[in-house]
């Protein structure tokens, strides 16, 4: 892929001729690509073109069951779950549509100790979350550089609440750092490296990134490279949906995905899909200049889904709980849950909403994690905490080996149930343990072969008081 000087493997010019040449898709062409998207081998630059202008809805609801079934093939009823660490709300970026933005004086800066970080990580310990994601602003406190983010995975490891409580993965989502930094990272036995573009589009990048180092649109767009070349088998992408245009910024996403394919032989393994959402300080948060309307918000869900089936799709508390709850079956595997985007949200944050006057932007979700978890059971889904695969090495180009022949399942189905078990006896209420036991032993009936005889086993020796049990 030949590399342009100011946008790298983002060919603006391709997209916009694409946009233009496939403007009105027949029916005949759109089902053609639903077609081929049903064998999940991913679809071409231009099968993604043709169905970002599909408008007709009919034709929406097809996609939207292709993405459905191909979603209940790869991942089953599955969901993982998560919760965001906010350890700092510093930053040195101007970025006119967050909170965070270094000139913003409308918010309480705050750079959480280790012993704070300590004290958060219990209580979402304390709540049953087993996996967490590092964010923080680009900038961190005393100098210290990249040291403070290492100290906050290093902490997070280390703490425990009670003889249940741990963290087993731990994700970032941080500024972009050198490759060298990249290796100390990875060192920390950490797994995805979440980052977003926020726009592909260089025009308003360079308009909404008024200063800062983030104001460098390549040295964003190339911190991929150097993370996967530093040893990180995982990487996160997303856009921040609302900035341009959202058929422009699937295709560019398709551009870096096949850019990393190329040069990595694997993609990335989540793409989160965050609207703008309203943000102290930003009007320009409250007034997206391209807001995305709910129907084209599950049509990206749908098309990300078709495009790249084994790349997992996060979902975060930005949305409504009804929103994220339609979603589920287009295409999402991943979502957060009780969720807070101020440091300190979870034990110092008196008020317990998150959307303090430290916050990053407004939740549409702020349901605790009983009670998503038990939405989630109510609806068929298993909740899921599982971090084997991760422990395993079954990460980057090896986990997509067992994935495309549909392998990856017959660990992913046991090793949820397990994790969904610890959470019920440890953590839930008795009305949501009550849903949930029902549920696995629904589930578990409908199992066949190994991954039955797998659930069976893990299940049992959870119940007999093992814990972190898996394949």
């Amino acid at each position: 892929m030949q590399m342009h000087p100011e946008t790298g493997m983002i060919d603006h010019a391709a997209i916009e001729n694409l946009l233009q040449k496939h403007a009105a898709p027949s029916d005949s062409q759109v089902r053609e690509i639903l077609a081929k998207a049903e064998k999940m081998q991913g679809l071409s630059f231009e099968d993604v073109a043709l169905l970002v202008n599909v408008r007709d809805p009919e034709l929406t609801d097809e996609l939207c069951a292709v993405a459905g079934r191909i979603k209940d093939t790869i991942y089953g009823r599955r969901m993982v779950l998560f919760a965001p660490l906010y350890i700092s709300n510093f930053c040195s970026n101007e970025c006119t549509y967050c909170a965070f933005r270094v000139h913003n004086k409308s918010i309480v800066r705050r750079a959480l100790t280790q012993d704070e970080i300590a004290t958060e990580v219990r209580a979402l310990e304390d709540q049953g979350h087993k996996r967490l994601l590092i964010v923080a602003g680009e900038a961190y406190p005393g100098g210290e550089g990249i040291d403070y983010v290492i100290k906050a995975i290093r902490t997070a490891y280390a703490t425990k609440a009670g003889s249940r409580g741990e963290i087993r993965r731990v994700n970032i989502n941080i500024a972009p750092v050198s490759e060298d930094d990249f290796r100390r990272l990875h060192a920390e036995n950490i797994g995805t490296f979440q980052l977003f573009q926020e726009t592909y589009h260089l025009p308003t990048y360079k308009q909404v990134h008024v200063s800062g180092r983030k104001r460098d649109y390549l040295w964003r767009l190339n911190a991929f490279d150097r993370a996967m070349r530093a040893g990180f088998g995982d990487i996160g992408a997303g856009v921040l949906f609302g900035l341009y245009d959202w058929r422009f910024e699937i295709l560019a996403l398709m551009q870096q995905v096949r850019h990393l394919e190329e040069q990595f032989g694997v993609g990335p393994h989540t793409i989160s899909v965050p609207r703008i959402e309203p943000a102290t300080g930003s009007d320009l948060a409250s007034h997206p200049p391209y807001a995305v309307a709910d129907e084209d918000f599950r049509r990206i869900v749908a098309i990300l889904r078709v495009a790249v089936p084994y790349t997992g799709i996060i979902m975060s508390t930005r949305e409504s709980a009804a929103m994220r709850r339609e979603t589920f079956k287009l295409g999402v595997s991943q979502i957060s849950a009780g969720s807070r985007t101020n440091p300190g949200g979870y034990s110092l944050d008196e008020s317990g909403t998150g959307e303090d006057d430290a916050a990053q932007f407004s939740l549409g979700d702020h349901r605790p994690l009983d009670e998503v978890v038990a939405d989630l059971a109510n609806l068929g889904y298993i909740p899921s905490f599982c971090t084997g695969c991760y422990r395993m090495g079954r990460v980057g180009q090896d986990f997509m080996d067992l994935a495309r022949p549909g392998e990856i399942k017959n660990h992913c189905a046991p090793n949820g149930l397990s994790t969904f078990q610890e959470y019920l006896l440890d953590y839930a209420t008795p009305a949501t343990r009550a849903l949930g036991e029902a549920l696995i032993e629904r589930v578990v009936a409908e199992m066949k072969g190994t991954p039955r005889k797998r659930a069976e086993s893990l299940l049992a020796r959870v119940r007999s008081g093992e814990r972190d049990a898996y394949y």
